[in-house]
């Protein structure tokens, strides 16, 4: 087995560990979303600014947790065209 073959499969191996725990983190944080919006929707002491700057908070979060698998994604591309171009 020559050494392209090993780094080949040390990426593959690497990109579904990384999905697999990409997409375990992003179960956690839908669960999360439910129980902020649940705790939310119950919280009448809580003005709407403050319940806006929550939801706006969870958004960007959301928002920059699939910016990053974007990233992460173009990056183990580049890496397997460049062991295509081998």
């Amino acid at each position: 087995m020559d050494n392209l073959q090993i780094a080949r499969q040390m990426t593959n191996f690497n990109k579904t560990a990384f999905d697999s725990s990409f997409s375990a983190i992003t179960m956690v944080i839908e669960q999360n979303e439910k129980m902020v919006d649940a705790f939310l929707s119950q919280a009448t002491w809580m003005p709407e600014e403050g319940k806006k700057s929550i939801t706006d908070w969870l958004a960007a979060y959301r928002n920059s947790c699939s910016d990053f698998k974007k990233i992460v994604d173009g990056n183990y591309a580049k890496v397997e065209a460049y062991f295509d171009k081998q």
